[in-house]
């Protein structure tokens, strides 16, 4: 699946931080975690244990049985994808983002931003970085 089907799949739940906040409670399906996967090119070991702290094992298990993430991790895949969304708006396409999130950011005191993604905060700080980015803020 692309991102942009992705992206267009979840576009409710991302739309706003009240309905992220609503479908985060509800708890997303699992399934959620192995599009990321997908669209983020993001290693699935690494999404799993670093920025979702549960195994893969786990993961696979959910998605089997059709269970629900926490609303933590509902939480986390949602504002993920969002953080994708415009970081591909800014950046033009998926490859372009990721090369970005994957170096050393000054905005971000250096920080690789890929590396704060495994706590909320860390996520609102890329945001911010990319709003800043997007209008030409970066000092």
């Amino acid at each position: 699946m692309t991102a942009a089907r992705v992206l267009s799949k979840y576009k409710s739940a991302i739309q706003s931080d009240l309905s992220i906040v609503q479908n985060s409670n509800d708890g997303m399906d699992a399934s959620i975690f192995f599009e990321l996967v997908e669209i983020s090119g993001i290693n699935r070991n690494v999404l799993a244990e670093e920025i979702f702290d549960v195994s893969v094992k786990t993961m696979l298990r959910y998605k089997k049985e059709k269970k629900k993430l926490s609303p933590r991790n509902s939480e986390i895949a949602l504002k993920i994808l969002n953080l994708f969304e415009r970081g591909i708006q800014i950046f033009s396409s998926v490859e372009s983002f990721n090369a970005w999130l994957n170096k050393a950011a000054y905005g971000l005191g250096g920080k690789i931003p890929i590396s704060l993604m495994n706590t909320i905060t860390g996520i609102d700080l890329i945001e911010e970085e990319l709003i800043r980015i997007e209008f030409g803020a970066l000092a």
